[in-house]
């Protein structure tokens, strides 16, 4: 049976297509969303481009007839605008009185569910308005198009039960081939069926059931840099690995992800020369309330927002401690920027670039949206390496959560691409108190 969904405004500046997402039911906006899109639009972030979007798209559908009657869409549904009956709108609740935006959706929803015979949906992304909704009978939805189940989130690694002869072989030979099969560059640990503490690492490489050992992670450390755990291990043998061309860490703070991957990044710009340049990037957006404009130049401005990334490249070149430096110390860093082998900068001005040969480290990457990730990723050129960061339980961004974020779906999209890898490092090793407040907070 088709059905009827009356969609939010939040539902299409998550997802400008969000209503081309129907397949044949019925899709019904509120006249009220197209005011409320044109006080979106004239933002510069991806809410505004997502506004103007949908201004377009239904610029463009209302030559072919008339939006209020409807306009049937390619995959056989109709699409149309509805205005809001104001004796509905006076049948609501006291408490929800007035002409507000999420009243008058209401409304229209309401009307939907007494005139018609098929079933009507809801549709938003305002946990508020959904309960709100079903306090007053409607059947509500969230929009679940490009979400990932975290319940099925794929770390990254797995674990084998194999005999103490297989390990010793898998050594010995440089590989093994498991009955089980394994995403591709997937983190595999062979453990010892009667001795549990006797393991191997190794990684998918080649054929889905072949493992051979790690060998970049197990070396002399990287940019002073030495992991301390299995899953630090994992992370830098896809860190080092040049034919692997996107990783993605992701963990709660503390593990280490940003370290690692600006370790790694100096080792193979300042160290071995591999690629032109080191970019290392963060979105813009603030934890609790923001701050305003800040003084001075694009270098002082983006100071706050970057200090964290300066401070674990003052880690990895032992530059942190300032006593008893001369008058002419500076930052170990600083030198790579004045050589032009580092640069720090926002997402703001990533938008039609093209990065060739360049390893790019985008830090917090949970804050952005699926949209934004694509468009970072579309930015690589030929040789160039991008590593995304983040934790998806440390979301600042209003507009995305752990399902829906930029990082999580890459991960979940990239799981089967030879050419990326993936790790959720666990253990945090920042310092013991870190540690306990990430468990116990």
């Amino acid at each position: 049976m088709k059905k009827v969904f009356v969609l939010d405004t939040n539902v299409l500046l998550h997802d400008p297509k969000a209503m081309l997402s129907f397949a044949d039911n019925e899709v019904v906006l509120p006249i009220t969303i197209i005011e409320e899109l044109d006080r979106f639009k004239k933002q510069v972030d991806s809410i505004g481009r997502n506004a103007r979007q949908v201004s377009r798209t239904l610029d463009a559908l209302s030559h072919g007839g008339s939006l209020v009657q409807g306009i049937t869409l390619d995959q056989g549904g109709l699409l149309r605008v509805a205005l809001c009956k104001p004796e509905i709108l006076e049948t609501l609740p006291t408490e929800l009185a007035g002409d507000s935006g999420d009243n008058e959706i209401l409304a229209v929803a309401l009307t939907e569910q007494n005139n018609c015979q098929c079933p009507v949906v809801l549709v938003s992304k305002d946990t508020n308005l959904r309960i709100k909704a079903g306090v007053l009978g409607l059947t509500t939805e969230d929009y679940e198009t490009g979400k990932v189940n975290l319940d099925e989130f794929y770390g990254g690694t797995a674990e084998v039960l194999v005999d103490a002869e297989a390990i010793a072989k898998f050594y010995q030979d440089g590989t093994v081939t498991l009955p089980e099969s394994f995403f591709p560059n997937q983190a595999v640990t062979l453990v010892d069926r009667l001795k549990p503490t006797h393991t191997a690492l190794g990684i998918c490489r080649g054929d889905e059931h072949q493992v051979v050992p790690l060998h970049k992670a197990t070396k002399a450390p990287v940019s002073n840099i030495q992991a301390r755990n299995r899953e630090q291990k994992f992370a830098l043998e896809l860190l080092l690995q040049d034919e692997i061309q996107l990783v993605t860490l992701v963990g709660k703070a503390g593990t280490g992800k940003t370290l690692l991957a600006l370790a790694a990044g100096v080792a193979k710009v300042a160290g071995e020369r591999l690629y032109n340049q080191l970019l290392i990037s963060r979105p813009i957006v603030p934890m609790g309330k923001d701050l305003g404009y800040l003084p001075g130049e694009i270098k002082e401005k983006l100071t706050p927002w970057m200090q964290p990334l300066y401070d674990n490249l003052d880690l990895i070149f032992n530059t942190q401690d300032l006593k008893d430096k001369p008058r002419h110390w500076r930052h170990g860093y600083e030198e790579l920027m004045e050589l032009g082998l580092l640069q720090i900068e926002p997402l703001t001005y990533i938008r039609g670039r093209t990065i060739p040969r360049q390893i790019l480290i985008v830090d917090e990457a949970q804050n952005l949206t699926p949209h934004e990730v694509k468009t970072i990723l579309t930015r690589a050129g030929e040789g160039t390496k991008i590593i995304l960061t983040g934790d998806v339980e440390q979301i600042d961004n209003p507009y995305v959560d752990a399902s829906s974020n930029g990082l999580t779906y890459v991960v979940e999209k990239f799981k089967q691409e030879a050419i990326a890898g993936h790790i959720t490092l666990l253990k945090g090793e920042r310092s013991p108190l870190a540690e306990r407040a990430s468990i116990l907070l």
